[in-house]
């Protein structure tokens, strides 16, 4: 789908300009000469993103870009605006809400990597967004956010002499914890650690020779991938810059920029990367969520009957079959009707625990009905399979379960067992297998529950 952007600026001649340089890059620009008309189409349109001037339009393109985050609207639209040289409109920008700045005159090359980068980050907030989202609707909220304190900034120099300058130079304006890393001491990072929020490469951990490689190996690994990259180059307006954005640079800022405005592009960068960590964590909370069962904590049937068809598959290259075991829990409703259905709640918790704890980290272990739990053991023979369902029997009603405040209940569980032929024959299907081990629990229950139950190989 092409990209909408939508062009602000009161000056005709550079309006067309950026226009037609848009659509040849096959983008869908849009033109505004003055903040209302700016406004409306914003509100209306629900741009990609927004090139904006602060020479115009009337009264001032940062106050626009204030009124533009201001609306809830049009908040999450990136903002790109363009400034004259002095360091004073970068800042007052920023605070603004820019997203990204490019000063004029600016090389093409690094204008369309700045507006690649800040359409990346939009696609992946929207994506974000929108599983968020559905999660939601499915009924899995959010989880209450927690305290967020100072973030962690990683500054990578040439040397680490250059490092502990920067970070001196930082010092009064960088509200964030910084520290000071080596390449060897990146790399060795890892995803269960303490990791930083942000790296800022500097010098010549920046330059062309040693800094491209590095932004694109922080990128490439798991303890590192989501973090922001700010790089600090002595001209952020050469081909260099382009580059380290196209590759997955946050942001890149001039060497010269006054430490508050680098501090404030790191606020930035971490403010947006610790926002997708939150839809990151709500997106796979939820489903999580989805995939398991509320009560005892084991995949639900939703997870296991997908989960069992990639089982089957992959055993049809295995030297030995996939074992399947229909569980239901012997009477029940009796357990139920007795001592209420907390008891009964307790009951399943106890016994999805002892199934739980009986069996290989390999195995499938589902709650797919009130009372039945199914399993799956891969790589497994019929008499191992017989043998694993025995000890599952014997270990359920060796021992009754104790009720919190009321008496113990014996339980006991009624098991089919059907195994899929080692390399599998063309009829084994997970449907097949499921269906026999059903079919083998029922002859369990009729011949006197609490018993192991082998379904007949299939024809």
């Amino acid at each position: 789908m092409t990209r909408t952007i939508l062009i602000v600026d009161d000056d005709p001649a550079r309006r067309a300009v950026l226009a037609s340089r848009l659509a040849a890059a096959c983008y869908a620009p849009r033109l505004a000469a003055d903040a209302e008309t700016a406004m409306k189409r914003a509100r209306d349109e629900r741009p990609d993103l927004i090139l904006l001037d602060t020479e115009g339009p009337a009264p001032g393109g940062i106050a626009l870009c204030a009124r533009l985050r201001a609306d809830p609207l049009t908040a999450a639209v990136p903002v790109l605006i363009a400034t004259p040289s002095p360091a004073d409109d970068g800042l007052a920008a920023l605070r603004a809400g820019a997203s990204e700045l490019y000063r004029r005159p600016c090389d093409e090359r690094l204008l369309f990597a700045r507006i690649r980068s800040l359409l990346r980050d939009r696609a992946t907030a929207d994506q974000l967004s929108l599983r968020d989202l559905t999660m939601r609707e499915l009924g899995f909220a959010e989880a209450p956010a927690g305290f967020e304190g100072p973030a962690t900034v990683a500054l990578l120099a040439a040397t680490r002499e250059e490092a502990e300058t920067l970070r001196a130079r930082l010092a009064s304006t960088l509200s964030h914890r910084a520290i000071v890393l080596d390449r060897e001491d990146a790399m060795a990072l890892e995803p269960e650690g303490a990791l930083p929020d942000a790296f800022l490469l500097a010098g010549g951990a920046a330059s062309s020779a040693a800094g491209l490689p590095l932004i694109a190996d922080l990128r490439a690994r798991a303890a590192t991938r989501h973090a922001a990259i700010c790089v600090l180059l002595a001209d952020p307006a050469d081909e260099t810059a382009a580059i380290a954005l196209d590759i997955g640079a946050s942001a890149v800022i001039s060497a010269g920029a006054l430490p508050e405005e680098i501090a404030l592009r790191l606020d930035r960068q971490i403010a947006q990367k610790r926002a997708a960590d939150r839809l990151r964590a709500s997106v796979e909370r939820g489903l999580r969520l989805a995939m398991t069962d509320p009560l005892t904590g084991l995949h639900n049937r939703r997870y296991a009957l997908p989960h069992l068809a990639r089982m089957v598959e992959r055993a049809r290259t295995a030297t030995r079959g996939l074992a399947v075991l229909a569980i239901d829990i012997d009477r029940f409703k009796t357990v139920n009707d007795r001592h209420g259905h907390a008891a009964g709640d307790a009951v399943l918790v106890e016994i999805a625990e002892r199934l739980r704890s009986n069996l290989r980290a390999v195995d499938l272990v589902a709650r797919i009905g009130g009372e039945e739990f199914l399993v799956a053991l891969p790589d497994t023979t019929a008499e191992a399979a017989h043998s694993t369902a025995e000890r599952l029997r014997r270990r359920v009603g060796e021992r009754p379960i104790a009720l919190q405040g009321g008496p113990e209940i014996d339980v006991t569980l009624s098991i089919g067992v059907a195994v899929g032929a080692p390399r599998a024959r063309s009829g084994d299907t997970a449907e097949g297998i499921l269906a026999r081990a059903d079919r083998a629990l029922m002859e369990a229950k009729a011949e006197g529950r609490n018993l192991v139950t082998m379904s007949r190989p299939a024809a």
